[in-house]
């Protein structure tokens, strides 16, 4: 099969992430604005081009505080860094419609090598006939590999913020026109 365009469906997709806090819990939150570009033979994506943009400014946490901490120079520096980028750079099969997708992740300025295990749900018609696909995407980065190192000492040891976030992406698309 060759390449076909993909849109992604925000209503139906999400970026979500989780990190520790406290060393005792993890937080969760979403990226509600992000957009893609993907061309992809979706039965073997061993040759997809692969671009996702996040709009950082669209952090939720579910707090507005925390959230515009997260916006803030502290964090992301929205107001100097809007956007997180992300480029495939080599999709590598796994079987069992698992793939290792590498790619140069930009966040605040700084490009790193990301690798995330990206599986190939499946695919369907809706109910207007409009051929859909969908992929879910998860992995791991460390926060203080892009300069995201704010943190406070807590009295009891350790640290307020954890470095590893965990990343989880659900992605349902439709066939472009």
């Amino acid at each position: 099969m060759t390449k076909i365009k993909w849109a992604v469906d925000p209503a139906h997709s999400s970026v979500d992430f989780s990190i520790k806090h406290m060393m005792i819990a993890n937080v969760k939150g979403s990226f509600n604005s992000f957009e893609a570009e993907i061309e992809a033979d979706p039965i073997d994506l061993t040759t997809a081009d692969i671009q996702f943009s996040i709009s950082i400014s669209s952090v939720d946490t579910r707090n507005e505080d925390r959230d515009n901490h997260l916006r803030s120079a502290d964090f992301f520096d929205v107001e100097n860094h809007p956007a997180m980028t992300f480029k495939s750079t080599s999709i590598v099969g796994k079987g069992d419609d698992e793939y290792d997708v590498t790619g140069d992740l930009t966040i605040r300025g700084v490009t790193k090598a990301e690798t995330f295990t990206v599986t190939y749900e499946g695919s369907g018609k809706d109910p207007w006939g409009n051929e859909k696909v969908g992929f879910s995407a998860a992995g791991a980065i460390k926060r203080s590999d892009y300069g995201l190192t704010w943190n406070s000492a807590l009295e009891t040891g350790g640290v307020l913020v954890g470095d590893k976030v965990k990343i989880d992406l659900q992605i349902q698309a439709a066939k472009a026109e």
